[in-house]
């Protein structure tokens, strides 16, 4: 813009206001030529159309974000159609949805007569695209169970849970998009927000479904009451006699010895049971490995108070005469 200026400053007074003569003419005839252009008839052109859909929204929801227009071609006026394109006075074309769960698009073929009406002063030529496609749901109320995840390990070294874990409610109620109710496969695993626990627990726990499903289900319950019991494993290790169980007389073990080290996890509550146990280690010929030639070690019986954590040595390699 400074240099136009300083060409002008440049230019004598009489060419000067010359030249600004022709611009101004220039201008006024482009003017009059666009307001002509825009007075006739007959003009073709494709704009958006905005769209809004009416369902009943106590019985249904959106799932995926709805269209919010269609492409349509328009005939008409120059002003009508330059109001059209840049939306100006527009409001949107409704569709009444009676059933949007029953099919997720309409043909447009279907909406061309009611559209051609709304549109007026203008007329519709076509609908560009053949379909709209939405996703609404149907809205449904059911009962799912409430579960605690155990996959973490919640609870300190060596503890146990002792007997089930309480929820109360065991279910409770969720509302919402049917496909997005089937997600939850019927049930809601919550976390307890602790670590390492190490004895009995009881806390009023706040329910919270998944971050993407929160815009399309709700919880009629807030939270529920969990409880569980734990235990304390004792590490401890004993030495035990082999018992071979039918051996052939021309097998024997290529290890020289006649005991093996038993290390063992212990519930607490059942030293005294322990100690009274006769435990022995038992090697089963007809349990042999036959790839091999090994015989691995195991116990007569395991109480259920007992965990094997490993047997030194493990296995015993056969030889045959």
């Amino acid at each position: 813009m400074s240099k136009i200026r300083k060409y002008f400053d440049k230019l004598k007074p009489e060419r000067s206001s010359n030249l600004k003569v022709v611009a101004l003419c220039v201008l006024t005839a482009t003017t009059f030529w666009v307001l002509n252009a825009l007075n006739k008839d007959d003009y073709t052109t494709v704009v958006n159309q905005s769209i809004i859909f009416l369902y009943n929204q106590d019985e249904f929801m959106a799932v995926e974000e709805l269209p919010k227009s269609i492409n349509i071609q328009i005939n008409g006026n120059g002003w009508d159609l330059l109001r059209k394109y840049f939306r100006i006075q527009s409001t949107p074309f409704p569709i009444q949805l009676e059933e949007p769960s029953a099919r997720g698009y309409l043909l447009t073929k279907d909406l061309q007569r009611e559209l051609s009406d709304n549109l007026s002063p203008t007329q519709l030529v076509s609908i560009v695209q053949d379909t709209v496609k939405f996703k609404i749901d149907k809205i449904v109320s059911h009962k799912i169970k409430i579960k605690l995840d155990t996959a973490e390990n919640i609870l300190s070294k060596n503890f146990r849970f002792v007997g089930p874990i309480i929820i109360n409610p065991e279910t409770v109620t969720a509302k919402g998009a049917i496909s997005v109710m089937e997600r939850l496969d019927g049930k809601l695993v919550i976390e307890i927000g602790e670590e390492n626990v190490n004895s009995n627990f009881s806390k009023l726990l706040p329910l919270s479904l998944p971050k993407e499903l929160r815009n399309y289900l709700q919880l009629e319950e807030q939270a529920v009451q969990v409880n569980f019991e734990v235990v304390e494993f004792i590490e401890g290790s004993v030495e035990l006699p082999i018992t071979k169980r039918y051996f052939p007389a021309s097998v024997t073990m290529a290890e020289n010895q006649n005991t093996v080290k038993l290390a063992y996890l212990l519930d607490e509550r059942e030293i005294e049971a322990f100690q009274k146990l006769d435990l022995e280690a038992i090697l089963n010929y007809n349990n042999r490995n036959g790839e091999d030639s090994t015989v691995e070690v195991s116990l007569k019986r395991i109480p259920p108070y007992l965990e094997i954590v490993a047997f030194d040595p493990p296995n015993f390699k056969l030889i045959y005469e």
